[in-house]
């Protein structure tokens, strides 16, 4: 969202200019960014209005800054176009809007009315349409173009008369821009998008061909049907046979990429004429919405605001009772009424004391780090930035270097800008941030504290600590992403300068500390500020949205004991990795000789293309299905089900493909993230990443690791404890089975949870009407699929596919299942109901799961939201039980004189490392523990295992 006010400078005259000049707006971009930066806003009588109150705050903000003898804003007037005749495909895969962004869009464009700028749209025609036609007649009478949009599809229209302006980044795109994003001129982007196609529209293209192969192409030939023709001529096989194969799809993808500038105009161009809103009009406008923050900034208000706010309520509950009016009233920048900058840039220890002392009298400041690269245990810090009170901001740079370009030619080197030396800087904050009677403020804390804790930044040990991105995650897990610049758009209605703004793209990119102290200090010291702000806005929110005990007690926590844990690292044998790349690259070797003996013909087995060609067209295989660019289908699923038909090919392919995987991903990949200074890897934890609360981790991901496979085990073997050591795993014993006998409170399976018998044996035998010692192998097989497939919502089909039994067999299978357990039946739908009603399912211990597309109108879409919701509770608690006894786990250990170190933490297992000499004890500890931490209706249990690597201890 916009930074700034909206400006009574709109109500003045319209600047006179030398030449016309037409400003179009495209106002699908502004309507979906406004729709989703802003929280679900309600005005008084219901009708929701988060995308209104955006959109018309944007607007706003425009014409305040730019200044044109005409403009419109042009709309799309309905779905299908001409382009649906031409291709029936054309975007069909789109959903349908929102239900609450619906009624706002009448809404909408009655707010850009109001503000006296045109409205144009069309049936039949997209918008971009309509806007080439406008550019082009305007340019027609001897004005210029500018269209404000970040549209690639509309840089075909870039010219001397047309430019675009990108609406986010405020930056012009004329054809450098263009030559930068195709590779080609504006006059063939047509060509390029015709052979590189778009998913996001149902644009065919050509199959295998990306938008640098079809620039070069379209560089070399000249257009399109330049190289059509010359296509029987091009030495590489498979781009001459794909160009051959679909050279009427990328003629049809050059009709639907083509914008039509001969488009009739809805409205004469003399009516598009910049003229100043009608106070009176605007004012009405925005009384009746119940924009108050609009009508004060705007001096509209006079004596008749309105007694009503707009009430944020969750978007996902239209049927919730209004809250009194006031209450909650919408979000907006009026919450702090400081701007943002100017920000002071710190180079002494005289210019950062007045901060420090703010800071102490305040109780709270927002820190955060520049640094040369986004590993912190290897990045060197560029600078620190401070915020005070809100506009109240300041950084202090430490290694900044010239600017490029900078210097004459007279001396020997351009001279640095003035600033702290890192050691006075440190000796001056290091108090500051670990006194225990000031708050930290920090987003993604761990990142920050594992720089700053490492001895050559002086060793700082910051605490306590608050994390934003932490207090949105604990509240809205799946609701939406949690980075500082989105939460800001959404919380403080303000777009945050971007790094890309300050430090170039591209080649073009320079690095942090490379840029000018003004533009560092404008982008560094507005993050601190924005924490701030945000944890302003959000920290009062954890207690009436009942996350309060979630953040306190188990995400706050969990910075520290994650930062402890990047830090140790695990140890890797390289020379083991070898050994294991040599030998799965052996059996590929030996398994594409057999690929290709049962294929009777060589081929490239990486191919899909030519996989496809081999099962389908040459061995006739059943159960083909080719994709809409004409080629088969082979991804895993495909091959899957072709092996379980007995077909000996396609499961020879999944098992060199899983080899080829675990090559490339764990053998090549792990070797080259070893840390040459202590052998280890530091994988890096991701706090607030997926919808359940569960971590994640990369570089390297350590979470994809095969579990039952030997493969799997293979690459545990090279991770190895340090010598006089042992690696102890600790991993919780179906924990998903024990909260869904917790939740449904199902007798039966808490009993045999409670005896310790086998789980899988005990529900064969109730389900398929068994003595506990007729229970085979088979039956036992068919309980397991059902029980782990029950908490993801599986089907009948889905169950039939994994036993590969008939889909009624299926079905009697999951009747019995449910007639058996009528309490897990009875959860299932209480979960599916929460969902709808609230957006939200919730854990075992309160933490909200909100579930996208609960209330989609395509069933294909709204039933996945169900089986979501179902399986969240499940694997959210079970994330949640082994949080709390990672953040526990620390203290127990020192408690009891034990030195091991947690290391690793993969889905339900803990991975620790142990001196021989304490193992027992170790143990014991680890167990109790991860079994103490919460108290269900089944009790939890927790395998230990222990060993020279991770193979061996899991």
């Amino acid at each position: 969202m916009a930074d700034a006010a909206v400006s009574p400078e709109i109500l003045a005259e319209p600047v006179k200019e030398a030449e016309p000049h037409l400003i179009l707006v495209d106002g699908s971009g502004y309507i979906f960014r406004a729709f989703h930066a802003l929280p679900p806003m309600t005005r008084p009588d219901g009708v929701p209005v988060n995308a209104v109150f955006g959109f018309t705050n944007m607007l706003g903000q425009f014409l305040t800054r730019h200044a044109g003898t005409h403009i419109a804003v042009v709309f799309d007037a309905s779905r299908v176009t001409f382009r649906n005749a031409i291709y029936d495909q054309y975007k069909a895969h789109r959903p349908e809007a929102p239900p609450e962004l619906v009624p706002q869009f009448a809404l909408i464009r009655e707010a850009t009315a109001a503000y006296g700028v045109a409205c144009i749209e069309l049936d039949g025609y997209e918008a971009d349409d309509l806007i080439g036609a406008y550019a082009k007649g305007f340019e027609a009478l001897g004005g210029q173009v500018t269209i404000v949009s970040s549209d690639k599809d509309l840089m075909q229209l870039v010219r001397p008369g047309v430019q675009l302006l990108d609406p986010i980044k405020q930056k012009p795109i004329r054809e450098p821009e263009v030559l930068e994003k195709f590779g080609v001129t504006p006059d063939k982007v047509v060509d390029v998008q015709a052979l590189a196609g778009d998913s996001t529209d149902n644009v065919p293209g050509v199959p295998g061909i990306g938008i640098k192969t079809a620039a070069a192409l379209i560089n070399e030939y000249g257009d399109l049907e330049g190289l059509l023709a010359a296509a029987p001529g091009i030495k590489q096989p498979k781009r001459r046979e794909a160009l051959l194969s679909n050279a009427e799809l990328a003629r049809i993808s050059k009709k639907l990429v083509t914008l039509d500038c001969d488009a009739p105009l809805p409205r004469p161009i003399d009516e598009l004429l910049a003229r100043p809103p009608e106070p009176g009009r605007l004012a009405g406008f925005l009384r009746e919405q119940g924009f108050r923050s609009l009508l004060h900034r705007m001096g509209l208000d006079g004596d008749a605001a309105p007694e009503t706010a707009p009430v944020s309520r969750p978007r996902f509950a239209p049927q919730l009772p209004e809250a009194a009016p006031g209450t909650v009233t919408e979000i907006t920048p009026a919450a702090d009424e400081a701007p943002f900058g100017p920000y002071e840039t710190v180079v002494d220890e005289a210019g950062l004391a007045p901060f420090i002392a703010a800071a102490r009298e305040a109780g709270v400041v927002a820190v955060d780090t520049e640094t040369d690269s986004l590993d912190a245990l290897h990045a060197n810090l560029v600078g620190i930035s401070l915020a005070v009170a809100p506009g109240k901001a300041c950084y202090i740079p430490l290694r900044h270097g010239p600017p490029p370009g900078t210097g004459d030619m007279l001396q020997e080197a351009p001279v640095a800008p003035a600033q702290m030396s890192q050691e006075a800087a440190i000796a001056a904050l290091k108090p500051l941030l670990e006194d225990p009677a000031v708050m930290k403020v920090l987003h993604n804390a761990k990142y920050d504290l594992e720089v700053l804790c490492r001895a050559e930044h002086g060793g700082i040990a910051v605490s306590p600590v608050d994390d934003t991105m932490l207090i949105s995650y604990s509240m809205d897990a799946g609701r939406h992403g949690h980075g500082m610049d989105e939460l800001s758009l959404r919380h403080l209605g303000h777009r945050p300068i971007t790094y890309d703004e300050v430090t170039g793209t591209g080649r073009a990119r320079i690095p942090f500390g490379q840029v000018a102290l003004d533009k560092a200090t404008a982008y560094a010291a507005e993050d601190a500020d924005v924490t701030l702000r945000l944890w302003r806005a959000l920290k009062p929110r954890l207690r009436p949205d009942q996350a309060l005990a979630l953040y306190e007690q188990v995400e706050r926590r969990m910075i520290a004991v994650l930062r402890d844990m990047e830090i140790a690292g695990i140890k890797v044998d390289g020379a083991e990795l070898t050994r294991i790349g040599e030998d799965f690259s052996a059996r590929m070797v030996v398994l594409e000789k057999e690929i290709h003996e049962l294929a009777g013909k060589p081929f490239n087995v990486g191919s899909p293309k030519q996989l496809g060609e081999i099962l389908f067209d040459e061995q006739k295989l059943p159960g083909g299905k080719r994709g809409k660019a004409g080629a088969w289908g082979t991804d895993a699923a495909v091959l899957e089900d072709l092996a379980s038909r007995g077909h000996e090919l396609p499961r020879k392919v999944l098992h060199w493909r899983q080899l080829a995987k675990l090559k490339s991903t764990y053998v090549e990949g792990l070797a080259a993230q070893i840390d040459p200074r202590d052998k280890r890897v530091h994988t890096d934890f991701s706090m607030a990443i997926t919808s359940t609360g569960r971590l994640s981790s990369t570089e390297p991901n350590l979470q994809n690791i095969p579990i039952r496979t030997e493969e799997g085990a293979r690459i545990r073997r090279a991770f190895v404890a340090e010598p006089g050591h042992v690696l102890l795993a600790a991993d919780y014993s179906q924990i998903e089975l024990r909260l869904l006998a917790h939740l449904a409170d199902v007798p039966s399976l808490r009993e045999a949870f409670e005896k310790g018998e086998d789980i899988h044996s005990r529900t064969a035998a109730d389900i398929f009407n068994l003595a506990p010692d007729q229970v085979d192998r088979e039956a036992r097989r068919r309980a397991k699929t059902i029980n782990f497939g029950i908490i993801y919502g599986m089907s009948a089909f889905g169950l039939a596919s994994r036993l590969g039994i008939p889909a009624a067999e299926a079905r009697s299978i999951i009747e019995a299942y449910f007639s058996r357990y009528p309490g897990i039946l009875e959860e299932m739908e209480r979960l599916k109901s929460e969902a709808r009603e609230k957006g939200y399912v919730t854990t075992p211990f309160g933490r909200k799961l909100w579930i996208d597309g609960i209330q989609a109108k395509e069933q294909a879409r709204r039933g996945n939201a169900e089986r979501a919701a179902i399986n969240a509770p499940f694997q959210g608690g079970a994330a949640e039980i082994i949080k709390r006894a990672m953040v526990r786990m620390p203290r127990a250990l020192r408690e009891a004189g034990l030195s091991a170190r947690m290391l690793l933490q993969v889905h339900d297992e803990l991975l620790f490392e142990v001196p021989e000499a304490e193992i027992e004890a170790t143990a014991e500890c680890v167990r109790q523990v991860m079994e103490s931490v919460a108290e269900l209706r089944v009790p939890l249990k927790a395998e230990i295992g222990h060993g020279p690597n991770w193979g061996v201890a899991h």
